[in-house]
């Protein structure tokens, strides 16, 4: 590739760019001009050398010149796009007609550039196609709602805000970060933050589920494979990793990433190296690798479910998202924003004896637990309060609001039942220390102790 100056600020973003024209003379001043405005650029003669080239490397955009020697570049547009179906294509020719150029957008073509041309025509036939690219991988990063992240990362928990400061921290760096956390804490949520954060801001975000697929279909999903290399492989596909390239691929559960697996992943991660399945041609990609895990990796090393030195290479940069229970001054704010977001207008909140129950369960499945019980206490909902009678019985079976004082119980029962009506009462963990005359220090312990 041609090193090139800092691009020019008209330009969103820089592109990799594929010239292939059989002319030495148009071919050096193309990639000159492509190189000047700031962008990547390899320059080939011929057909065969672009689709070794689209191998090797991702482009985003491919400038084509429809007549390469004896071959017709008509041809290799459904040969690039079957490597790269996110390609954007210009054709460029002497012999421009309006047959012709029909013909080249039927075949995958965005955009038909006549010789001669100026730099200023190749410049604006790159932002043209620049546009189109960042839009579809904005649309691609924009799967989980920033709205949702906004929610789930504006914390009045500490430690939750240690994780959130971390990751703002690093998100502009390329390490790779391994972020770990129980089932359903938010983990997706925040390495989408971190590369809404990053300079990759404007590139893909993709995400592979470790759990979800078979070893072999895996191994497709995330290196890609070619038509053929297996059975049901009907068309090329050019993988998770080829489709991430400039943004961001986030392994979920990568506890879960098949033994057989992990030397490939491992190989990426050191080299940023791989090969499809059914393919030879080593590739290369610019990915920035995040990783998350419920699961203990280190006892997995003991138990030789997880290679060692893979775990080296993605615990660069640690994060640790703290369980719900952790983070109690963060259930109530949490379920008011998630009730907020389903639209009911007619319910106005929680009556205090359903925040105490809110606050005084355990919430194994975190954050996406509160999410999925508010949806359906607003379903069931028939006045404008969500009530204990619209959570779920496992909620309201844990909490002691009927515990009263001077009943036969403990001491320890009638402590728990007041701190548990005032955390429900209350806003923050500051003031129901202030209410019950302790510091935080002690209602820290005192929660851990009942198990709030």
């Amino acid at each position: 590739m041609i090193d090139a100056p800092t691009k020019p600020e008209s330009l969103a973003l820089p592109v990799n760019v594929l010239i292939v024209d059989d002319e030495p003379n148009i071919r050096k001043l193309l990639a000159m001009s492509v190189a000047k405005d700031g962008h990547r650029v390899v320059a080939v003669g011929n057909a065969e050398d672009a689709v070794a080239e689209s191998g090797r490397c991702s482009f985003d955009l491919a400038f084509v010149d429809l007549r390469l020697g004896t071959t017709s570049g008509m041809d290799l547009i459904p040969r690039l796009l079957g490597q790269s179906p996110w390609m954007q294509i210009v054709v460029i020719t002497a012999y421009a007609s309006y047959e012709t150029a029909v013909l080249a957008m039927k075949a995958g073509a965005i955009d038909y550039l006549p010789k001669p041309f100026s730099p200023a025509q190749v410049r604006l036939a790159i932002e043209r196609a620049a546009k189109v690219r960042a839009l579809e991988q904005q649309a691609a990063a924009a799967e989980g709602s920033e709205s949702e992240a906004a929610v789930q990362l504006d914390s009045a928990s500490p430690a939750m805000r240690r994780a959130v400061e971390m990751a703002r921290q690093v998100a502009d760096s390329d390490a790779t970060i391994l972020i770990r956390g129980e089932s359903g804490t938010g983990k997706g949520v925040l390495a989408r933050a971190i590369h809404r954060w990053s300079s990759r801001a404007k590139r893909a975000f993709s995400v592979v589920s470790c759990p979800a697929l078979s070893p072999q279909l895996l191994e497709s999903e995330l290196f890609g494979h070619v038509r053929g290399a297996f059975t049901g492989a009907v068309k090329d596909n050019p993988g998770r990793i080829a489709m991430s390239a400039g943004g961001t691929l986030l392994l979920d559960e990568i506890g879960d990433l098949p033994l057989e697996l992990q030397p490939k992943l491992l190989r990426f991660v050191q080299e940023r190296e791989y090969e499809r399945v059914g393919d030879g041609t080593t590739r290369h990609a610019d990915v920035r690798l995040i990783t998350a895990t419920n699961i203990d990796l280190e006892r997995a090393v003991v138990e030789r479910r997880f290679r060692e030195d893979l775990l080296y290479r993605i615990n660069v940069i640690a994060i640790e998202v703290p369980p719900l229970r952790e983070r109690a001054e963060d259930i109530l704010p949490l379920a008011e924003l998630f009730l907020a977001s389903l639209g009911r207008r007619s319910i106005r909140g929680f009556t205090p004896e359903a925040g105490a129950v809110l606050q005084g369960y355990g919430w194994p499945g975190n954050v996406r637990e509160l999410r999925n019980v508010i949806e359906r206490a607003a379903i069931l909902c028939r006045g404008d309060v969500i009530g204990v009678e619209n959570l779920p019985g496992g909620l309201a079976g844990q909490r002691s609001a009927e515990v009263e004082v001077g009943e036969m119980v403990t001491l320890d029962k009638v402590e728990e039942a007041h701190i548990r009506r005032v955390l429900g009462a209350t806003k923050s963990l500051e003031e129901a220390a202030e209410v019950l005359g302790i510091d935080a220090a002690t209602l820290y312990r005192r929660r851990k102790r009942y198990g709030m």
